[in-house]
């Protein structure tokens, strides 16, 4: 029987990916981090890497990894920081990054995303922009590494957000065909679709010794706002973004370097974490006095959601 008990931990908003991985050795361990070059993601790499975990950045520009791994050796120590391509629309970059993989993961930390594209694009399979990147490259990474992080039981850990509040996982219209573009409702259908999988991801893998959870990092001023601060937004809106009780990037790495190292997550799976606890369920009643949305929806941890999204995305690419 699944434990429903919620998983509480000493670590808060304030807290930094640094204390909560204090005292915590993974020497031995092996993380990708993608989209390691930027954001939240540097953060999460460097604290990977000061506990001692061999770090590879899986990143699309490379040149920028390749100066943020140095920068992260020199300010850890820590020599075993890599750089390899990675763009998650182009499944060819996908396959051969896996490909090229050899050995056991240990952690696979799907940190790279796109936030509110203004325009609808697709991919060269028709596939919404968005939901190609933060979704399904991420989706085909995971199965195309299945068995390296089977082999000594990994992690899967999968950065959604409180934008998944915005909206479920359109089934009807996933890559709006039919339905008008909205960069907002796109983004939150895949952040839905973020946490949906690793609830399914854990169902189905959890014999194979892997575990699988969503976070929500929390506001963060990085690059992935570049779209938003481009926006014409209405005074009310623009008025949320300029009091929004944004936090650092070591505070936004807290949730993620959780749930890829800590002995206090051990064995739990399925389940959506924020603040480096495990987040409450969303509450509309509260939500407007809120200025940052916080818990879960259940469109997001909905099973059978779960089970749908899985095989429609297995069928999108053709697996």
């Amino acid at each position: 029987m699944t434990d429903t008990t919620r998983l509480t931990t000493p670590f808060d908003r304030e807290s930094t990916a640094d204390e909560v991985l204090a005292g915590i050795d993974l020497t031995g361990k092996r993380a990708v981090v993608t989209g390691g070059a930027s954001g939240i993601g540097i953060e999460t790499a460097r604290s990977l890497a000061r506990a001692g975990a061999e770090v590879t950045l899986a990143v699309r520009n490379t040149e920028a990894g390749r100066k943020v791994a140095a920068d992260i050796t020199a300010t850890t120590g820590n020599p075993e920081v890599g750089v390899a391509a990675l763009e998650l629309t182009d499944r060819s970059s996908v396959a051969s990054f896996a490909d090229a993989w050899s050995g056991p993961l240990h952690i696979l930390l799907n940190n790279a995303g796109v936030m509110a594209v203004p325009e609808l694009r697709h991919t060269p399979e028709g596939v919404e922009y968005q939901f190609a990147t933060n979704h399904l490259g991420h989706f085909q990474l995971a199965h195309a590494l299945h068995a390296a992080l089977a082999t000594e039981g990994g992690r899967i850990v999968a950065v959604s957000s409180n934008g998944h509040l915005l909206a479920p996982v359109d089934f009807d219209d996933i890559d709006f065909d039919r339905r008008a573009y909205d960069p907002w409702l796109a983004y939150g259908q895949s952040k839905s679709a973020v946490t949906l999988f690793a609830v399914e991801a854990f169902r189905r893998w959890a014999d194979d010794g892997i575990t699988t959870n969503a976070l929500n990092p929390g506001g963060i001023r990085t690059p992935l706002q570049r779209h938003q601060q481009n926006m014409d937004v209405d005074p009310a809106t623009q008025a949320i973004f300029d009091n929004y009780p944004w936090r650092t990037a070591e505070q936004g790495a807290a949730t993620s370097v959780l749930l890829a190292g800590s002995p206090l997550v051990e064995g739990v799976g399925g389940r959506y974490f924020e603040n480096s606890n495990e987040a409450l369920p969303h509450d509309h009643a509260t939500a407007p006095d809120s200025p940052e949305p916080s818990g879960v929806a259940p469109h997001a941890l909905d099973d059978e959601s779960a089970t749908r999204l899985w095989e429609v995305s297995r069928r999108m690419l053709a697996l």
